[in-house]
C-alpha cells in the first residue's frame, strides 16, 4: 500500500470510530440547526429537490440552510478525496447515478448504509419491483430514490428521418450513409450514453453481456465503426438535446426519461419520435442518495433523517416531475394522481402510451456493476471516444 492510501485509510478510519463512538450522544443532544449541502450529479434535484426543500421546513429547528451544488459525475471522487483526506468532509449528500456509484464503491468513499443504519432508515420492502431491482447494484453503500426503465431507445425526427434504423446494422448503413447526424454523449456522464454502450450486447449478441473486458468483442468493434461517423461526443446529454431539437442531429440514442422530458421543455419538438431497436434490453436507470465517509456523528444523524424523509410517499410523489426521469417514484404504491397537477398535465401531453406495453414486454437488466463498469468507461474513452474524428 503507498502511503498516499495509507494516509487516507487512516483519516478514514478515524472518522469512521468518529461516528461510531458519538453516534448516541449526537442523536441524544440538542444540537444547533445545522446547513446541510447536497451536491448534484445526475440532474436529479429536478426530481427531489421540492422534496429536500420539504424537509428544510419541516425541520427549521434542525435546518438552518440547503446549499445544492451540481458537478459531473467525473469530478465527484476527486472532489470527495480530497475533504475526507484532509478530514473536512462539507459535502453531506451526493445525488447520482450508476456512474457516481460505480466509482464511489471502487473507492470506499460512501458511508455504508446497510445494515450499518438500517435502523434510521425505512426497509427496503417499500420499493417498488423495479426499484428493489435496481437498488441491489448500490452494494449496501446507497439507496436509491429515482428509478426510470431507461434505454438504450432511438429517437428521431419524422420530417428529417422519414423510416427510422430499427435494428443495429440499419443504424449503421443509416450512419454511413448520413454522416454526423446521428449522436450519443460519453457514457461517464450520460444516462443514454451509458445505457446504450451497455444496452449494445444485448442487441448484438455478444458471449458476455455483464463483462465488458472479455465478452463485448462485437461491441466495441461496432461502436468503433460507428464513431467513424460521428461528429463528436458531447460531455452531458443536455447538448445532444440541444443539437437535435436544432436540427443538427436528427437520429440520437436516447431514454425514456430524455425522450419524455425535453419535449415538455421545448428543447425538442413534441413531434419527435422514437424507434425500440430489435432485441433490445432496458437497462434500468435508476439515481442514488449516497452518504459520504467522514461526517460528524450530529451531521450523519440528520442526513441519514433526511435520507429517510425522501423515501415518504409525499416526497416521492415530487419525482414524477416533468416526465424528466419516468416514471420516477423509487416507493410503491406512488401514483401519478398523488402528483403535483404539473407532472399529471405534463405526462398526460407528452407520455406515450406505447411505453407501458414496452416496459411489460422488455427484459429490464441491471447496469453494470462498479468495477466493469468503471473499466467499459476507461475502454469507451481509450477505445471510441479518443477516436473520434480520426
Amino acid at each position: 500500500m503507498n502511503r498516499f492510501a495509507a494516509t487516507r485509510r487512516d483519516v478514514l478510519g478515524g472518522a469512521a470510530a468518529i461516528a461510531a463512538t458519538g453516534a448516541g450522544l449526537g442523536r441524544a443532544r440538542a444540537a444547533e440547526a445545522a446547513s446541510i449541502s447536497i451536491i448534484d450529479a445526475a440532474g436529479n434535484l429536478a426530481l427531489t429537490r421540492a422534496g429536500f426543500d420539504a424537509f428544510a421546513k419541516a425541520n427549521p429547528g434542525k435546518v438552518s440552510k440547503m446549499t445544492y451544488t451540481s458537478a459531473t459525475a467525473p469530478e465527484i471522487p476527486g472532489k470527495l478525496i480530497a475533504q475526507q483526506t484532509a478530514g473536512k468532509v462539507d459535502i453531506d449528500l451526493i445525488l447520482g447515478g450508476n456512474d457516481v456509484l460505480a466509482a464511489g464503491i471502487a473507492q470506499n468513499l460512501f458511508e455504508p448504509l446497510f445494515p450499518n443504519h438500517a435502523a434510521a432508515l425505512p426497509k427496503l420492502d417499500v420499493l417498488s419491483p423495479m426499484a428493489a431491482r435496481l437498488q441491489s447494484a448500490a452494494q449496501n453503500r446507497a439507496l436509491v430514490v429515482t428509478v426510470c426503465p431507461g434505454g438504450p431507445i432511438l429517437e428521431y425526427m419524422p420530417d428529417a428521418v422519414k423510416t427510422c434504423p430499427s435494428t443495429a446494422a440499419e443504424l449503421l448503413d443509416w450512419a454511413k450513409q448520413n454522416p454526423k447526424k446521428f449522436m450519443y454523449a460519453r457514457p461517464a456522464n450520460s444516462g443514454p450514453g451509458r445505457a446504450f454502450m451497455m444496452g449494445l450486447p444485448y442487441i448484438l449478441g455478444d458471449s458476455a453481456p455483464r463483462d465488458p473486458n472479455k465478452g463485448w468483442d462485437k461491441t466495441w468493434a461496432y461502436l468503433e465503426e460507428l464513431g467513424k461517423y460521428v461528429e463528436y461526443y458531447p460531455t452531458g446529454t443536455g447538448a445532444v438535446m440541444k443539437e437535435f431539437g436544432e436540427g443538427t442531429r436528427t437520429v440520437i440514442a436516447s431514454h425514456v426519461g430524455w425522450d419524455i422530458n425535453p419535449r415538455v421543455l421545448g428543447t425538442v419538438p413534441k413531434e419527435a419520435m422514437i424507434q425500440p431497436i430489435k432485441g433490445f434490453h432496458w437497462i434500468g436507470d435508476s439515481h442514488f442518495m449516497c452518504v459520504p465517509k467522514g461526517l460528524s456523528a450530529d451531521k450523519l444523524a440528520l442526513v441519514l433523517e433526511m435520507v429517510s424523509y425522501m423515501m415518504q410517499p409525499s416526497a416521492q410523489a415530487f419525482t414524477f416531475d416533468k416526465g424528466y426521469f419516468y416514471p420516477g417514484p423509487a416507493r410503491a404504491g406512488v401514483t401519478i394522481d398523488m402528483a403535483p397537477k404539473e407532472s399529471q398535465d405534463a405526462i398526460a401531453e407528452f407520455g406515450r402510451p406505447e411505453y407501458a406495453k414496452l416496459i411489460a414486454d422488455t427484459p429490464i437488466e441491471l447496469p453494470l456493476d462498479a468495477e466493469p463498469l468503471v473499466y467499459a468507461f476507461q475502454r469507451w474513452d481509450q477505445q471510441v471516444g479518443a477516436k473520434v474524428g480520426k
